[in-house]
């Protein structure tokens, strides 16, 4: 049995469901037997579920989230890009290229004065001047980057509202 998917494209979840996502997005780390315990189902049923979470492809996988400033990568920079124009090649190019720099751990495409919001994190100030001088303006067709070095991290989380 696959999960329904609803008019907008979502995929309709039930409780069992969202109790399974809420759990495993706070912890990854449950066995099958305390998960099925904390949402009030048995071993084989959860397993069912979570497997058929994954095969849908709402489970993208399972990771260990690191304390950047602990490791060392405590600048986190937001850029603006914006490029020299807007045909499906240069969109292409661009976004291909963005994917081999590991320091942009995030890139979305964007309506306002920019083309693209980049979340950038480096371990100082010299190395974010590098790579931008050095890989993002080199980048296909940028235009330009402005670039917004946050102070502190007010807010963290990767836990959808469910």
């Amino acid at each position: 049995m696959s999960l329904s998917t609803s008019p907008s494209g979502s995929i309709d979840l039930d409780d069992y469901d969202r109790k399974i996502l809420r759990a495993l997005q706070a912890s990854a780390d449950y066995s099958m037997a305390d998960l099925g315990n904390l949402i009030g189902l048995s071993h084989t049923p959860c397993w069912r579920r979570l497997k058929r979470l994954e095969s849908e492809g709402i489970i993208r996988g399972k990771v260990t989230l690191l304390d950047s400033s602990k490791v060392g990568m405590n600048v986190v920079v937001h850029g603006a890009v914006r490029l020299t124009g807007h045909q499906v090649e240069t969109l292409r190019a661009f976004e291909e290229g963005i994917q081999d720099i590991p320091e942009v751990l995030e890139c979305y495409a964007s309506t306002g004065d920019c083309d693209y919001l980049l979340k950038v994190v480096v371990n100082s100030i010299e190395h974010y001047e590098r790579l931008l001088n050095e890989r993002l303006r080199a980048l296909p067709h940028v235009a330009s980057i402005r670039s917004n070095f946050a102070l502190k991290q007010v807010k963290y989380t990767t836990e959808l509202p469910l």
